[in-house]
């Protein structure tokens, strides 16, 4: 099994890249574990406070799960991956029953901060945009995806996107095995990333 950690900025392009690389092969082949899932379940805050906190830090996630379960794969063993609500801030009860594959992606903007997640990774990989880009997809994601006003989607940016950007995601670049600049766009990174994978595929 081969298990590729995606890491990046928020807005960089992860997302792009995964689904490039994900439409290179059969849907039997390739998992993917977005990082995203794994969002504490802030269910017992107030969703006024639930819609303040910071989930840019790395103690908004709950690595352990997200380490169990690449463990569990990794083992050959089906996990039931949890759902994640931008809009409400809490975690459903209905899960979603991954299985085992040749290949597991996990992306997420802080999948590299983490020690114990990047022993798991057979390949790391670093997705690079400017920080304008990134903000301008911030904004467009966070109106039509996420239900989020431009105020609040810049107010958030300016307190904790960038700030935890500078923290925790931008030195976690230097683990990375392979970095893509310009996110989705940049076709030659995105081809090297699925050469790779399809060669692990055909052992």
């Amino acid at each position: 099994m081969l298990i590729v950690g995606i890491a990046g900025g928020t807005g960089s392009g992860k997302t792009t890249v995964v689904n490039k690389v994900m439409g290179c092969f059969q849907k039997d082949e390739v998992a993917l574990l977005p990082q995203d899932s794994y969002y504490k379940d802030n269910s017992h805050l107030p969703l006024e406070e639930r819609q303040k906190l910071n989930f840019d830090h790395p103690d908004a996630i709950e690595w352990q799960l997200l380490i169990d379960h690449l463990t569990a794969v990794r083992q050959g063993l089906p996990i039931n991956q949890p759902i994640y609500s931008y809009l409400t801030c809490t975690r459903s009860v209905e899960t979603i029953r991954i299985e085992p594959r040749k290949v597991v992606v996990v992306e997420g903007i802080l999948v590299l901060t983490q020690k114990e997640v990047r022993d798991l990774l057979d390949i790391k990989v670093f997705v690079d945009a400017d920080a304008d880009d990134r903000l301008s997809r911030v904004i467009r994601r966070d109106i039509q995806e996420r239900g989020r006003s431009a105020e609040v989607v810049l107010n958030r940016y300016e307190k904790t996107v960038k700030p935890m950007h500078l923290d925790f995601i931008e030195p976690s670049k230097r683990y990375a095995d392979l970095i893509i600049p310009q996110g989705g766009d940049n076709t030659v990174g995105i081809e090297v990333l699925s050469i790779l994978i399809r060669e692990h595929l055909s052992t």
